[in-house]
């Protein structure tokens, strides 16, 4: 989706304080998810799983309905690389598994995603799920320590080639500014480009989501209109957060330390940005 030079929605405190709740409920779903993750349960287990959290938190799931999607998670299993439709399909040992989950809390939204590598694993997947979930922190760390967003793209690019493995980067998919709505202004590439982006600035809110492959980058969407996988079959990971910038620094909404321990890693620290007389939650 390009949204070339449409407005910016910048938030206020009390409207990232809404995300957050939103941000919150969506961690609660992806702990649960990963406790039922295991070979034997199927997609649909796991929607179910992270259905009922979101529904006990008084939210609304931001996936179900959306363009016509037909459940409440993404779950892209081997060579899917995102917008795996839950159904009847077997987990098996080894299986490498995105879950993509986003809610709605009182109109704000929040959306993030992991991969898991399931028992038995082959030790190149779980390097690979491993070096996008490194991208995904070095693109967040770039927010707080840049002035334009490109420089999350660069941090992406970095990691990986600083992996020494030709992981491919998936372009066609990307993240995106998040607030009153699932998809805004502005696009949040995962690769280089002349381009330097939106400057940084206080009440900017996206989510970063990197995408990376064993093989080539090119990318294919099967016939349910929806599930995109690798063009060459090769196994694909997809880790997101949904990030607020504020006045002192960047807040990681979908992750329940607020992105504390990772971006201590990399010398960057947490700074919530509340409205007066609040808490973080």
């Amino acid at each position: 989706m390009a949204f070339g030079r449409e407005k910016i929605e910048y938030k206020t405190a009390a409207q990232v304080a809404g995300m957050r709740r939103a941000g919150i409920v969506v961690a609660d779903a992806h702990a649960a998810v990963r406790a039922a993750l295991r070979p034997g349960a199927t997609t649909a287990d796991l929607d179910a799983v992270a259905a009922r959290v979101i529904a006990e938190a008084g939210a609304t799931p931001s996936f179900l309905g959306y363009h016509g999607y037909p459940a409440v998670l993404c779950v892209s299993v081997n060579e899917e690389i995102v917008h795996g439709i839950p159904g009847d399909r077997v987990l098996e040992p080894g299986d490498v598994v995105s879950v993509d989950c986003g809610a709605i809390v009182d109109g704000w939204h929040g959306d993030a995603a992991f991969t898991m590598v399931l028992p038995d694993a082959d030790p190149a997947d779980v390097a690979l799920s491993e070096a996008t979930e490194a991208a995904l922190w070095a693109g967040i760390a770039a927010l707080a320590t840049g002035e334009r967003l490109g420089g999350v793209g660069e941090a992406v690019e970095d990691v990986v080639e600083a992996s020494g493995v030709r992981y491919g980067i998936v372009q066609e998919y990307v993240g995106h500014g998040i607030g009153s709505a699932m998809h805004q202004p502005p696009e949040v590439l995962n690769y280089r480009t002349r381009e330097k982006g939106a400057r940084l600035r206080a009440g900017l809110c996206v989510a970063v989501e990197p995408m990376l492959t064993r093989g080539k980058r090119h990318t294919l969407v099967l016939e349910d209109d929806w599930t995109v996988v690798t063009q060459d079959g090769s196994r694909a990971a997809h880790w997101e957060h949904t990030v607020a910038i504020g006045p002192e620094g960047v807040w990681v909404l979908t992750a329940h330390d607020g992105g504390a321990a990772r971006l201590a890693e990399l010398g960057v620290t947490v700074a919530p940005w509340l409205p007066e007389g609040s808490t973080p939650a």
